[in-house]
């Protein structure tokens, strides 16, 4: 057996395992609304197209999408979070429900506006639609001090207690914060468990996580600095995470470049993108990879084989329209089309 085919059949191993895995997510939970229209003309009142409504779907977005990837996966997943008394927050909760997942852990706030991005996109009968604009419907943070957060606490402890890791979604909406995570660790329930993060905004403070999956603009966000193509700037961004924030490992995502993985004590391992550079949807691409990288972890695989795995599913989601979801019949058979073509 070759190096390729002993790979393939350790990567296999650990998504076969995903079944057995329960993963608490602590999420900033997002709708995404997509409103499609066919082009009928354009209008008298001003230079823009009029669209004549064909359809509307919402769908779980942020770290809902984290959460519907990992169930995806097959693994029990825990969410942990907030929405609205709303339309688009019972329409989140049907969603999960749909897929067996408990919301138990979900508080519905009165008053509150689940945060909801709506893209429009247009197109002629048969033809590929495009997104001409996003309405982003985005209410004030959770204030730190709301009595609600306790509840995300307590709801957080108990699933981790019995969860095999954690992932944190913070896109900066207040129920999934650096303070949150350091209240739910205080009681001891995730030692020895991974504790993943993709914050949009903050990364730095969370200091004390296993992993975290950036992408590269938050990187040089964080950091100040321009990483550009410079492998060596890139290299030297990352020994700075990983030492200001304690990390065991991190990803960072690269667009068409791919990512690359570090690990403690271990050479920088760079990943070529998965399938066709020419991509339909980059929508939650994101949340795909840090869900697929997590379960792998907790499964037990190294860094470089999560990272590797996260990348097949990250190259199998962005041929897909809209938010979507990646399966385990899909890792594996990306498995075998890596080792078929390797072996060719």
């Amino acid at each position: 057996m070759n190096k390729h085919a002993k790979d393939a059949e350790r990567w296999k191993k650990v998504v076969r395992q995903f079944s057995e895995l329960s993963i608490t997510v602590l999420a900033d939970l997002v709708a995404d609304e997509f409103v499609f229209g066919e082009i009928a003309r354009v209008s008298r009142e001003a230079p823009v197209l009029i669209l004549k409504h064909r359809e509307r779907t919402v769908v779980p977005g942020g770290g809902a999408n984290a959460v519907m990837n990992l169930a995806s996966l097959g693994v029990n997943v825990l969410p942990v979070g907030v929405v609205g008394d709303d339309e688009a927050g019972s329409l989140l909760l049907e969603k999960f429900r749909e897929k067996k997942i408990p919301v138990s852990g979900i508080e519905r706030l009165q008053g509150h506006t689940t945060t909801t991005k709506t893209r429009i996109l247009a197109g002629m009968s048969h033809t590929s639609r495009q997104q001409v604009v996003r309405v982003d419907r985005e209410p004030e943070p959770v204030d730190e001090m709301h009595p609600v957060l306790l509840n995300l606490v307590n709801a957080a402890r108990e699933y981790a207690t019995a969860a095999d890791a954690l992932l944190v979604s913070d896109y900066g909406y207040g129920a999934a914060t650096p303070r949150l995570l350091t209240f739910v660790k205080s009681n001891g329930c995730l030692r020895n468990k991974p504790i993943t993060v993709d914050s949009r905004y903050r990364i730095l403070h969370y200091e004390g996580a296993t992993a975290a999956t950036p992408n590269e603009p938050e990187v040089e966000e964080a950091l100040h600095i321009t990483i550009g193509h410079d492998d060596q700037k890139l290299f030297a961004a990352a020994g700075r995470l990983m030492q200001e924030m304690a990390l065991e490992s991190l990803v960072i995502t690269r667009g068409r470049d791919g990512m690359v993985a570090f690990e403690k004590n271990a050479a920088p391992v760079s990943i070529p993108i998965y399938g066709s550079d020419q991509v339909v949807d980059v929508t939650g691409a994101g949340d795909t990879v840090i869900a697929t990288f997590t379960a792998a972890l907790a499964a037990g695989a190294d860094t470089a084989s999560a990272a590797r795995l996260a990348n097949f599913a990250g190259g199998i989601v962005v041929m897909k329209r809209g938010t979507a979801t990646v399966t385990s019949q899909e890792l594996l058979a990306a498995i075998d089309n890596y080792c078929a073509a390797a072996n060719a």
